[in-house]
C-alpha cells in the first residue's frame, strides 16, 4: 500500500457533515450566471479552513488557496476545480431533498435541478479541502481550490480567466477537474489524451420573404430553407466524414413564424456540434457554411445569411504525463475501481483554466449508478434505456460510493503532486 492510499483508507478526518452539504446544495441549484446563493453556501464552508478565500472572480468564482510549508518559486502548485452551476429541468427522482425551484429563463418560468451532478463536485471538492486541511503533515506547496459557476453555458472558465485569473493565484504546476457520469458507483474512470469532445453552437438566420399563406408564390419561404438546410446537415457528417472520426450535428432549435396563415420573413437555427479532431471540425464548419449559404441560393435569398459561432469548448485533451504520473494512485487507492474511460462526447469548458496558465492537466469521470443496476442494465445491453444520464430528470448519484470516490480521487491526485515522503 502507497504513502497515498494509506493516507485516504486513514486520514482521521470528520467528513460526516458532506451529506447534508451535498443535500443543501441539490435542494438549491441556480441557473448559469444566476450562483450568487450557491457562492454564499460554498465561502460559509470555506470559512472553516485554514485559506485565503479569493471570492467573485469572473462573476462568481471563487478560489480557496491552501499555502503550507514552503512557498518558494520551486515549492508545488496543484489546482482543482469544481463546477456549481444547475439546469433548466424538472427534477423527478421523488428524494425528499429534491429541488422544487422555479427560476426565470428565456422569457419563461423554469424548473431548476442539480442535473448534471455539480452539486456532488463541489462537495468532493470542500470534502478534499479538509482532508488537505487537516493532514498539512501529508503535503507541503500551494493547493488551490477553484470552484466555478457557468460551465453549462460555457462561460464560467472564461469569465474567470478574464477576471484576472492568472494574477490571482501562482501558476499551477498541474490542474485537475472530474465529473460524474452514469457507471457502476465508486469508479474511478481516467485515460490520457482526447477524453471529452471539443464544442461550438451555431446559430444561423435567414431572411426570406414574407407573405400571406395562401399566396406561397408571393414569398421566399424561409422555412422551407431551413428544413432543407437540417436535411443537408445530416448528410455532411454522413457523406462528408470519415467513418473513422467522430463528428456530431445536432440542430437544436428552429424557429419560424407565429401564426397559421403567413408565411414569415425570416428563420432561425441553432446547432450544436461535437468533434475530438480539429481537423475534422474546421472541415464540417466549412461544410456547414457551405450548405447554408447554397440553400439560400437555390432559394432565392439574395441577403447573405448571417451564422454566427457561440459557446465554445477545447478539446479535453489529458496531458498523457499526468496521467502517467497520477493514475498508478488511482489504482492503489481504488485498486479494480480504477478502470479506463472512454471517449464522451459531452464537452467542457474546463481546459480554458490550464490553458490560461500553460498548464498539464489531468480530466477523470465518476460512476454514480447504483452497482446492481449498472449490472443489469450492462448485461441487457440497455444503458441507454435504463440507466438515468447526465441533463435528465431522474438522475440521482449513488450518494455515499459516489462522494467517497470522488473525495479520495480529488485528494489522491492532488498528493500525488504535494505529498511529502
Amino acid at each position: 500500500m502507497s504513502r497515498i492510499s494509506e493516507l485516504l483508507n486513514n486520514h482521521g478526518v470528520d467528513l460526516s457533515w458532506q451529506e447534508a452539504a451535498y443535500q443543501d446544495f441539490h435542494e438549491h441549484p441556480e441557473l448559469s450566471g444566476f450562483e450568487s446563493e450557491t457562492a454564499d453556501r460554498i465561502q460559509k464552508y470555506l470559512e472553516r479552513f485554514d485559506c485565503e478565500v479569493i471570492p467573485n472572480v469572473g462573476g462568481y468564482g471563487i478560489l480557496a488557496v491552501f499555502r503550507n510549508g514552503s512557498t518558494d518559486p520551486g515549492a508545488p502548485v496543484a489546482l482543482m476545480r469544481a463546477d456549481f452551476d444547475g439546469l433548466p429541468v424538472k427534477e423527478i427522482t421523488g428524494v425528499p431533498f429534491a429541488s422544487t425551484r422555479m427560476r426565470p429563463h428565456d422569457g419563461a418560468n423554469v424548473h431548476v435541478m442539480h442535473a448534471c451532478g455539480h452539486d456532488v463536485h463541489v462537495t468532493a471538492l470542500l470534502g478534499a479541502c479538509a482532508i488537505l486541511d487537516e493532514r498539512r503533515d501529508a503535503w507541503e506547496g500551494t493547493f488551490i481550490a477553484l470552484f466555478q459557476p457557468s460551465e453549462e453555458n460555457s462561460q464560467g472558465a472564461n469569465k474567470m480567466v478574464a477576471g484576472g485569473l492568472v494574477d490571482l493565484i501562482p501558476r499551477p504546476d498541474v490542474c485537475f477537474g472530474q465529473h460524474v457520469v452514469p457507471g457502476a458507483a465508486g469508479t474511478v474512470m481516467s485515460m490520457p489524451g482526447g477524453a471529452l469532445a471539443a464544442c461550438d453552437s451555431i446559430e444561423i438566420r435567414i431572411q426570406g420573404r414574407s407573405a400571406h399563406g395562401s399566396m406561397p408564390h408571393n414569398s421566399i419561404d424561409p422555412t422551407y430553407v431551413a428544413a432543407m438546410i437540417v436535411v443537408r446537415l445530416q448528410g455532411i457528417v454522413g457523406r462528408e466524414v470519415s467513418p473513422e472520426d467522430f463528428a456530431v450535428i445536432s440542430v437544436g432549435t428552429l424557429q419560424s413564424g407565429n401564426t397559421n396563415n403567413t408565411i414569415p420573413a425570416s428563420a432561425r437555427l441553432v446547432l450544436n456540434c461535437r468533434f475530438y479532431n480539429d481537423k475534422v471540425k474546421h472541415k464540417v464548419y466549412r461544410a456547414i457554411e457551405r450548405v447554408v449559404r447554397g440553400e439560400c441560393l437555390a432559394s432565392g435569398i439574395e441577403e447573405e445569411p448571417v451564422i454566427e459561432y457561440f459557446a465554445h469548448g477545447d478539446l479535453t485533451n489529458n496531458t498523457p504525463v499526468v496521467f502517467d504520473t497520477v493514475r498508478p494512485v488511482f489504482d492503489d487507492v481504488f485498486g479494480e475501481d480504477s478502470i479506463d474511460a472512454y471517449r464522451w462526447t459531452a464537452s467542457e469548458d474546463f481546459p480554458s483554466i490550464p490553458k490560461a496558465f500553460n498548464s498539464p492537466y489531468l480530466y477523470w469521470t465518476i460512476g454514480v449508478t447504483p452497482r446492481d443496476q449498472w449490472t443489469e442494465a450492462v448485461e441487457r445491453d440497455r444503458v441507454a434505456s435504463d440507466v438515468p444520464a447526465n441533463h435528465m430528470g431522474d438522475f440521482l448519484p449513488d450518494y455515499a460510493p459516489t462522494m467517497s470516490a470522488a473525495t479520495r480521487a480529488a485528494a489522491a491526485a492532488l498528493l500525488t503532486y504535494l505529498g511529502t515522503n
